[in-house]
């Protein structure tokens, strides 16, 4: 892939952009080969490739200039950079962002500024939904204060005639001078409030706050092979831990021999789990069950241990007393998904008494080391 970015050293963070794709897969399947060689894999299958450009469903950009010349993008030493027009970001993605850098002048909504303290628009975070089914944005303002709540509100509808399919525009307040993106409070400003993504004809939904796969191709294969996976398990019951907005689980019971699973998700987020509630009032399920709740508390309350276990937590991995817990109750599955090889490998250690029966890499990190990886893990003693 070519990056004007990369090559003026302008922004970096793309830092396997140099490798070819191919040799890029090739190391990460290496690395992942040799981590987990302990475990002695019944199956090691070939990495799923992304596409190499306009992968990314998500612009995270930091808002800086002025508020006569702002700039969407990042800041590299002293200098701001204008990334609107990343290779990582769909020509549409690129267009908006072009539209939301034009509407932040027009409207004056002034730019944060970290050394003077002063200003108040500090980000801008774009996500675009197009799959087989669907296509739509959400735009999300962090702002200091409310100084220009009132501002944006009366001028939705401009945006809403530049932006075709702009479904949800929300304003998050982050009054905090630190390096964190979001605050508390969201204020949405459109009568929807949620996204709406279909994967393998299933829908999904996200709010303002809710996690989401960056590479929209990528979690779509991903979902697909866990309920793939699983399709021909002798399961009636599973729990979804770190269930987000409800992909993994969704795809899972709604396999043709898995419809009359009992699922119980688990998520921390209150806002997903409506998400994933919706998703499965939609589908006709009414025997999954989606609650905010802390998974590793969840579990160690539990007696009734379901046969299978889908686990998808944050960088951190699942941690050590959640993977003691499920070493000791032994169900007869555990499906993971993970996007810190590292944390994975040291969660699995724990499971002595399982076999690493399937593993697979899935490029959602194109041009950088990070990878997702699914593994497939059964109890030995069957």
């Amino acid at each position: 892939m070519q990056c004007r970015y990369y090559q003026q050293k302008k922004c970096l963070s793309c830092n396997w952009i140099n490798y070819s794709y191919a040799t890029q897969l090739q190391e990460k399947q290496s690395n992942l080969s040799e981590k987990i060689t302990e475990f002695n894999p019944k199956e090691v299958k070939p990495p799923v490739a992304s596409s190499e450009v306009a992968f990314r469903n998500k612009a995270k950009m930091a808002v800086l200039g002025t508020v006569e010349k702002p700039i969407l993008g990042m800041v590299n030493g002293n200098e701001a950079i204008d990334l609107c027009d990343c290779p990582l970001y769909t020509t549409s993605m690129q267009n908006i962002l072009k539209i939301v850098r034009t509407y932040i002048r027009k409207q004056g909504l002034v730019p944060y500024n970290i050394n003077k303290r002063k200003g108040e628009l500090k980000f801008v975070i774009i996500t675009e939904s197009t799959t087989e089914e669907t296509n739509g944005f959400m735009i999300r303002f962090v702002m200091r204060s409310h100084k220009f709540v009132e501002k944006i509100r009366n001028s939705l509808q401009q945006l809403q005639n530049k932006i075709e399919n702009l479904q949800v525009v929300s304003i998050n307040i982050q009054p905090n001078h630190s390096a964190i993106l979001e605050g508390e409070e969201e204020i949405v400003l459109t009568q929807n409030s949620y996204l709406n993504f279909t994967l393998n004809h299933i829908p999904l939904y996200i709010k303002a706050k809710s996690f989401f796969q960056t590479n929209t191709n990528i979690a779509k294969n991903l979902y697909q092979t866990a309920s793939d996976w699983v399709n021909n398990l002798k399961i009636s019951s599973i729990w979804d831990l770190f269930c987000g907005v409800g992909g993994f689980g969704l795809h899972l019971v709604n396999s043709s021999d898995n419809k009359n699973i009992e699922l119980t998700g688990i998520e921390i987020s209150q806002d997903a789990i409506e998400c994933a509630s919706r998703s499965a009032h939609e589908m006709g399920f009414t025997h999954l069950t989606f609650k905010s709740l802390d998974a590793t508390r969840y579990s160690i309350g539990q007696q009734n241990i379901p046969d299978l276990v889908l686990l998808n937590p944050p960088r951190r991995g699942g941690g050590e007393t959640l993977m003691q817990f499920l070493a000791q109750v032994k169900p007869h599955y555990i499906l993971y998904s993970s996007c810190n090889l590292s944390s994975l490998v040291e969660d699995i250690r724990l499971l002595s008494d399982y076999q690493l029966k399937k593993v697979q890499l899935f490029d959602m990190f194109p041009h950088t080391a990070h990878m997702e990886v699914l593994v497939l893990l059964e109890r030995k003693d069957g």
